[in-house]
């Protein structure tokens, strides 16, 4: 090769390293909160997001500003620390007409409440409260908490297996308690009824449907060696069974357990192991504008490691996953803004981020 040509090469090369390193995925500081764990939008309410503090406050960043009042305050009767506190809230598609919500906390006996709200369009009505579900709970872990509401416009909820190295409860493979679930219900229902959507969840932490396709995504925690990524199709209405404890990941755990004949299993899309960190957080599918190349990746992380990860499901298998450029130590949460763009937070630190390249 003659001395020019080589030289544009070098330079040509050099360029395009440039380019690709000014647009790698990085993460931009945008708030700070007290132990955050969770954060979402409410219809109607462009530019706002609500987040969840784990000793039982909601506040509201609006505009880059956070509300000096909190929208609602339950902290007297929120048991929290380690993976027990108020754990997520969901608005109703509806809400700028029923001004209705739904949080799931743990109580000051350890015990599983999902309760409905009202608020007065700027903050929660106290009166308003109604619980929806109560679960009496006999560990301090693996309580889920994720709400969500799905495509069908329905109310969904994830609880882990009770809590305990194992599955010592036998919940994953059994259909008898409402724990290593994810149910769901219709709250316009004359007579609202959880049904089963799935089970053999170990602990659902951070389920969430794709804006887009109505597909479910969830990331389970992990027993000793694997952490997972489960999904689900949207229009699959036979029960799903993801397979705790008879496997961890894709591999047998407990080869006593037998799988339960209800529904069908379905073996994560992906996994990792515990060389790269020790609890998988459950995100969201990229459905933003201001990063093209993200579209339609599915982002999750690990809460011990902080390391991040994307993939992009095609013809149901996950495809091109890769390590993401930057960590969150103590990542417990990814939320998705009005607009489709990804948020991360740390509960050790408290800092909110916002995804950017």
């Amino acid at each position: 090769m003659r001395p020019a040509l080589a030289g544009i090469l070098v330079l040509l090369l050099f360029a395009a390293g440039a380019s690709a390193r000014s647009s790698a995925l990085h993460l931009v500081r945008i708030a700070h909160f007290n132990a955050p764990v969770y954060a979402t939008t409410a219809p109607g309410e462009p530019g706002s997001l609500y987040v969840v503090e784990q000793a039982g406050v909601i506040r509201v960043l609006s505009g880059g500003t956070i509300r000096s009042t909190p929208f609602l305050d339950i902290r007297s009767q929120v048991l929290s620390g380690g993976e027990q506190g108020l754990l997520s809230v969901a608005f109703d598609p509806a809400y700028q007409k029923s001004h209705r919500f739904f949080i799931d906390y743990t109580d000051r006996s350890g015990d599983t409440h999902v309760v409905e709200y009202r608020s007065n369009g700027t903050r929660a009505i106290p009166s308003s409260a109604k619980q929806r579900l109560f679960v009496k709970d006999f560990a301090p872990n693996h309580n889920g908490g994720q709400l969500q509401f799905g495509p069908d416009g329905r109310l969904y909820w994830g609880n882990g297996d009770g809590g305990g190295a194992g599955d010592p409860g036998g919940n994953g493979q059994s259909l008898a308690r409402p724990f290593a679930k994810i149910m769901r219900l219709n709250i316009n229902a004359t007579s609202p009824r959880w049904t089963l959507v799935a089970y053999g969840l170990r602990n659902p932490w951070r389920f969430s449907f794709d804006k887009k396709t109505g597909d479910l995504y969830i990331g389970d925690v992990g027993q000793d060696n694997w952490e997972e990524v489960d999904y689900l199709k949207r229009g699959t209405e036979t029960v799903a069974n993801f397979g705790w404890n008879r496997y961890e990941g894709k591999h047998g755990y407990d080869g006593i357990t037998k799988l339960l004949a209800r529904g069908v299993y379905h073996p994560p899309v992906a996994e990792y192991p515990h060389a790269d960190g020790c609890s998988v957080t459950g995100g969201y599918v990229y459905r933003g504008t201001k990063i093209p190349s993200a579209v339609g990746r599915y982002f999750y992380g690990d809460y011990c490691s902080g390391l991040v990860w994307s993939l992009k499901m095609v013809g149901g298998k996950a495809t091109n996953v890769r390590r993401e450029p930057f960590t969150v130590g103590g990542l417990s949460s990814f939320a998705q803004g009005s607009d489709g763009e990804l948020y991360l937070m740390s509960v050790n630190s408290g800092n909110l981020f916002r995804l950017t390249a």
